[in-house]
């Protein structure tokens, strides 16, 4: 079994690393503090599998069902402290890791700029 604090830290690093190459989306990310109705909002398009469908890779806390292709979503606010940051991974992550596997949910128009803000919200949350 996988020794679980060394793949955080492993996890955490890797993400600190391609969140820095990540280019900027202008006016993407939000400052303001979310509602708990941003945030439950986040929650359901992060879980649903009409919409963002993170659990199809990721595990995030709470999710049933979690995919295991993708790092786990958990101490995302650690792993990426500049919000703009996780927001260009989600909005197109193919601008740090080419070949990644993760749709661009932005650049595709999967999500808007507002989904992809209310599931950080979330996000942030863990």
């Amino acid at each position: 079994m996988r020794n679980p604090v060394r793949l955080i830290s492993t996890v955490a690093t890797m993400a600190a690393f391609t969140g820095s190459l990540a280019l900027a989306v202008p006016g993407a990310a939000s400052a303001a503090t979310p509602s708990a109705s941003d945030i439950q909002q986040g929650k359901a398009l992060a879980f649903s599998r009409k919409e963002g469908n993170c659990l199809a890779c990721h595990m995030i806390p709470g999710g049933q069902m979690a995919g295991t292709i993708a790092p786990p979503l958990i101490a995302m606010k650690a792993r990426y402290p500049d919000r703009q940051k996780l927001f260009d991974q989600i909005w197109d992550a193919r601008r740090t890791v080419p070949t990644t596997l993760m749709p661009p949910f932005g650049a595709h128009l999967i999500l808007d700029k507002s989904q992809i803000n209310k599931i950080i919200d979330f996000l942030y949350t863990h």
